[in-house]
């Protein structure tokens, strides 16, 4: 994609995990409090990664081959360690901030779409002085429900009437990708994230980024502006 053509989107959506916020510490420390409580030692924490972005229950079962019950407990151990440390053992990454409130400023409306509990990405956003640059920021129910990205993203696209063929998501998985794209909503996926390049790049996105700077730029002829806040902030 071309500097320029994302002028005419006037919603833009981001995934949070791996796109907004760098997770792994607090999300991988929650699982293995998890998987402690089951038995279960694991001995390559750093593949945890495959966790961060895809639904959580879901990977659960696929990694541990855990049943529909055990999946849903071993959730519910994860969110006692997740709430009390874990979402807080977390950082934004750079240039995050500034693009955020870059965009505000030309009148584009933001929202959050992911698949953690909302509950979880309002107190992280909250945490870090971030919400008050959303619109609005929508997860997954505290049932595990709606965390299929596509999901997320439609009732986004209902709950705030957004027009699909004026909105991009933005994000570092294919889930991201997949839920946009099923949406009729174009899609930009990011490289510094969890997702690999191979992975994104499966996905056919209209553009692929690999910074916070390129992104910006992205949005141009801003891109001299975003520059601009950042040095001025």
């Amino acid at each position: 994609m071309k500097a320029g053509m994302i002028l005419r989107y006037e919603n833009v959506l981001f995934d949070l995990d791996g796109t907004l916020t760098d997770s792994k510490e607090g999300i991988i420390n929650s699982i293995l409090y998890a998987l402690d409580k089951f038995g279960i030692t694991e001995k390559r924490p750093n593949e945890l990664e495959s966790f961060i972005g895809p639904p959580l229950r879901e990977s659960f079962m696929k990694r541990y081959h855990l049943s529909n019950d055990d999946a849903d407990r071993a959730v519910l151990v994860y969110r006692e360690y997740f709430s009390d440390k874990g979402l807080y053992q977390n950082r934004v990454y750079s240039g995050i901030p500034e693009l955020l409130q870059y965009l505000g400023h030309n009148l584009v409306r933001l929202f959050v779409a992911t698949s953690k509990p909302t509950m979880f990405a309002t107190r992280i956003l909250e945490h870090f002085q971030l919400d008050t640059c959303f619109d609005g920021i929508i997860g997954s129910n505290p049932d595990n429900s709606r965390t299929d990205k596509t999901d997320v993203i439609a009732h986004v696209v209902s709950k705030y009437r957004l027009n699909p063929s004026r909105s991009v998501m933005i994000g570092d998985r294919k889930h991201d990708l997949i839920g946009a794209r099923n949406n009729s909503m174009a899609c930009i996926g990011v490289t510094w994230g969890y997702g690999s390049v191979d992975e994104i790049e499966s996905q056919q996105p209209d553009a692929i980024v690999n910074t916070v700077d390129m992104l910006g730029e992205i949005f141009a002829g801003w891109g001299e502006g975003f520059k601009r806040l950042k040095v001025e902030g």
